[in-house]
Parts: C-alpha cells; structure tokens; sequence
C-alpha cells in the first residue's frame, strides 16, 4: 500500500511538471521583427494558406486531362436474378399435328467482362482539355503570387500600424509628463504666493485633458498588436514583443521603370492572359464537338449457370471494335458554346485592358504619394525641432514671469502636434514605399 502511494506521488509529480513545462513553454514570448512577421504570415495566415491549395487542385486537373490520353479497362460482374426464357415455334413436320413449341434460354446466371477503350482521335478535343488544365495551373499560380504580395503588404501594414500606435503611446506620455511637471511646477509657485489661482487651475486642466487620450492611444496599441496577431495567425493570447522603428530610408521612384516592372510583374496581367488562353481551349473544343472521333474498343466475356469452377463450366467470348462517332445534330449546342466561348474570350480582352490601365494610375498614384510622404516628413521634422526650442523658450519666459501658463500650455499643446504629425509622416512614407511595391509586382525579397 505504502509502495503504491509512493508511485502515484511520483506520478503527480512528473505530471505537474509536464503540466508546467507546457504552460510555460506556451506563455513564452515571441519577438517579432518585420521579416518575422512576413515569414509568419506567409506559413500561417489562413486566407493565404487556402489560396496556395488551390495549386494543389489545378495540378490533380492537370494530371485527370493527362489520364484521357491513356486507355481505360473496367471489369463487370453480373449476377442474373429473373429472366424470361424465349419460345420459338416451328410448324408441325406431321400433317394434322400442332406446331412445336422450344424454349431456349440465351442468357448466364453469371457473367464477368472486362472492357477496354482506346482513343486513337477526339479531333484535338484530349489536347485541348490538356491545355485548358495546364493554363488554369499557370493561372492559379499567378493567383497564389497575388495572395502572397497581398498577405506582405497587409502584414507590412500591421506591422507599421503597430509601430505608428506605440509613437502615438510615446507622444501622448510624454505630453503627459510635460504637463505634469508644468503643474507641479505652477504649484510650487502658487504656494509661495508667485502664480495666480488662475495659472494653478489652467495647468491641472492641461493634465486632465492629456490624460483621457494618453488612454485611448494606449487601447489603440492594444488593438493594432491584436490586429498583427490576426494577420500572422497567432494566437490573440500569446504574448509577443514587438521590435522594430519607423524609420526614414531615401527612396528614388523611377515611374519609367516602375510601370515597365508592374506591366511584366504583376500576377493579376498574368492570370488574365492564362484565362484567355484557357478560353481560347474553350473555344476549340466547342468546335470540335461538331467533329468526328475514332476509337478502339474491345470485351472479354465468361459467363456460366453455376458459380464453380469446375472444368468446361465457363464459356467465354471476345469481340473488337473500331467506333467512329459523327455527330449529325445535336439541337445547336455546338454554335451556342462557341458563341458563349468568343464573348468569354471578348470580355477577358477588355477586361485586360483596363487592368493594364488600372496599373498604370496604381505606379503613378503611389509615386506621387511616395514623393508627397517624402516632402511631408522633411518638413515635419524640421517642426519638431522649432517646436522644442519653442517651449524651451515658453518655459524659461514662464519662469521669469514673461509669460503666462496658456502660453506655455500652447507650446506644449504644439509639440505634440508635431511629434503626432512627424510620426504620421513616417508611417506615410513606409506605407507609400509598401504601395509601390505592391503595385510594381516584385517579390518582397527583391525589394
């Protein structure tokens, strides 16, 4: 009994440890850098992840349009339950006599066949169907391509948006802070008799009204680290650190290069040809229904009374035939599926086009946002620099009695503008930079 307790101590042990070690293991922190977060939503997110099955689909099609070409052999077994049994009459050989009547039975209780079908001409039809296959694959894989540059650019957008939100925290502390220290401050003064009522009230305001947004850039954060964790797959409990920094890197857009980049690149031109050419295969088997086809076919049968065995019980026959299939009318399905083909083919023609068209404006749209992004942050960050020296100046005027605390509340009030709009500015130009890479069609790896 005292040997049994001791093993079943032991046991909870190893188990609460197990138990433990998997918690832990669990709760374990995830740094997630740029390049982490594309990885992840590469391998996890769940749209991307169904888009690339779709590959997995098109080439069993492609493999099924192969399978035509080769010949086709079914076995039958056939097991007869009731029959009826023909009666042939004969005339009487005898005059005066009444015809003979004979019952002859021409069927097996059992029979086995096998059967073979080889085509030896469908008028291009199994060539046809082949390349249709193929060209959906082509197609689908270009489609993958376009969910991959998506789920980069969704990620990059994630990611920024993070980062942006965690400036937004920085800024709203830090306005925070400074207006604190201003309270303090005016406080002190008041005590002694040197700031008015007026100055101690508008100051503990100030604090009061940066508090309730320094709150919601908080929750935003929360929110944007939520949506990253959507994005990359994760679990939305699993803790993560994010590290990364908006940052400035120049960029020199050149349009010409870009649109002869986003015309070769992009994925969506490329599966809009794949399905013309499909619709072209269409096409050609429409007509081909209206054309003869030839095959060979050939069956084997045996076929017996009783299920045995046993010798001279089977009896077996062959037979080998060439077909040849003419279609004569066939209530003008033929001319209606052509037509249905041509408008198909038609309408994927246009619709090319305007894609190309749509790709154009898309360089040109994110060049000019590139390079407004580009003016915008030159220009806010030389603000933030005037905006620093301003309340260092608003600052030392208040503590010389130059200026009053609304003074200074307002120089404070216009650096966190500036941080908030240099920040902004940042996230513009990552995102615009993100855009034309999109919209040139390049692999995220290539740049």
């Amino acid at each position: 009994m005292q040997i049994a307790k001791k093993i079943l101590s032991i046991a909870s042990f190893i188990s609460l440890l197990l138990v433990s070690g998997r918690f832990s293991f669990s709760q374990e922190k995830m740094t997630l850098t740029l390049e982490k977060c594309i990885q992840l939503a590469l391998s996890q997110n769940p749209y991307h992840l169904a888009a690339e099955e779709r590959v997995e689909a098109a080439r069993s099609q492609v493999r099924e349009a192969a399978s035509n070409f080769f010949p086709s052999l079914n076995a039958q077994g056939l097991h007869t339950l009731d029959e009826k049994v023909f009666e042939l009459e004969f005339p009487s050989f005898i005059p005066g006599e009444p015809p003979q009547r004979v019952s002859v039975d021409f069927t097996r209780d059992y029979q086995f066949s096998m059967s073979l079908s080889i085509p030896l001409f469908t008028s291009g039809r199994l060539t046809s169907g082949f390349r249709q296959a193929k060209y959906n694959l082509l197609s689908t894989e270009e489609y993958v391509r376009q969910s991959t540059q998506a789920t980069v650019f969704n990620a990059k957008s994630a990611f920024y948006g993070y980062l942006l939100s965690k400036e937004f925290v920085k800024v709203a502390e830090e306005a925070v802070d400074v207006a604190e220290k201003l309270y303090k401050n005016v406080k002190s003064l008041y005590e002694v008799g040197m700031a008015s009522k007026f100055d101690l009230l508008r100051s503990e305001v100030q604090v009061a009204n940066l508090k309730p947004q320094l709150i919601k850039a908080r929750n935003n954060l929360k929110i944007a680290e939520l949506s990253l964790k959507t994005i990359l797959g994760l679990d939305l409990e699993k803790p993560v650190e994010i590290k990364g920094e908006l940052t400035y890197e120049p960029y020199e857009a050149d349009l010409e290069k870009s649109l002869a980049e986003a015309l070769n690149n992009r994925p969506e031109i490329s599966q809009l040809s794949y399905q013309k050419q499909m619709a072209g295969e269409m096409l050609k088997l429409a007509r081909a229904s209206n054309l003869p086809s030839v095959a060979v076919s050939g069956t084997y049968n045996f076929w017996a009374d009783k299920f045995n065995f046993q010798e001279d019980t089977w009896q077996d026959f062959y037979a080998v035939n060439l077909v040849l299939t003419l279609p004569i009318f066939n209530g003008f399905s033929t001319s209606a599926r052509v037509a249905r083909s041509k408008a198909m083919i038609r309408e994927l023609e246009l619709s090319q086009k305007g894609l190309v068209d749509m790709v154009r404006f898309e360089i040109r749209q994110a060049t000019l946002k590139l390079n407004e992004a580009k003016e915008s942050l030159l220009s806010q960050e030389k603000n933030v620099e005037q905006a620093q020296e301003s309340l260092r100046i608003a600052e030392l005027n208040y503590a010389e009695g130059m200026v009053t605390v609304l003074d200074v509340s307002q120089a404070q009030a216009a650096l966190s503008q500036a941080k908030t709009n240099y920040s902004q500015a940042l996230f513009d130009y990552v995102m615009s930079l993100a855009q034309l890479e999109k919209a040139r069609g390049v692999n995220w790896t290539d740049g």
